[in-house]
């Protein structure tokens, strides 16, 4: 499988370890990872943003390895915040994750189904 990450000069390129577009050629299986929440799994749910962060991001890598895959797998990225206040601390807590790993990334600021959650993760990963 080849991943090509695809930046056009012709529509702008914010900063940040992402990708505008992420070419996928020759793969040969492809695994939707739904809402990943940052909840453990007897429930507990911790308080503060960058810990729920990193539980999301634990739970992604569980179902990443369940599926025999890890993070280089990952094409395309979406998360979910409850308030953009946690905009900067998500992607410090993302480029640690993927460190030079660069998969289609969008950040959405919305409503979270449970209160106490502060973000949701939802990823496609190829191989």
């Amino acid at each position: 499988m080849t991943i090509t990450p695809i930046n056009s000069d012709q529509a702008p390129l914010t900063s940040g370890n992402y990708s505008q577009a992420t070419l996928l050629e020759g793969y040969k299986r492809l695994l939707f990872i739904s809402g990943q929440i940052p909840e453990t799994v007897d429930g507990f749910t911790p308080s503060d943003f960058k810990s729920q962060c990193e539980l999301a991001w634990e739970n992604i890598k569980a179902q990443l390895h369940a599926a025999d895959m890890t993070i280089s797998n990952l094409v395309k990225i979406t998360t979910f915040l409850s308030s953009r206040d946690y905009g900067t601390e998500n992607s410090e807590v993302r480029q640690r994750v993927l460190g030079s790993h660069a998969p289609s990334l969008t950040v959405i600021i919305t409503g979270i189904y449970d209160e106490s959650w502060l973000l949701e993760i939802e990823a496609i990963a190829a191989e």
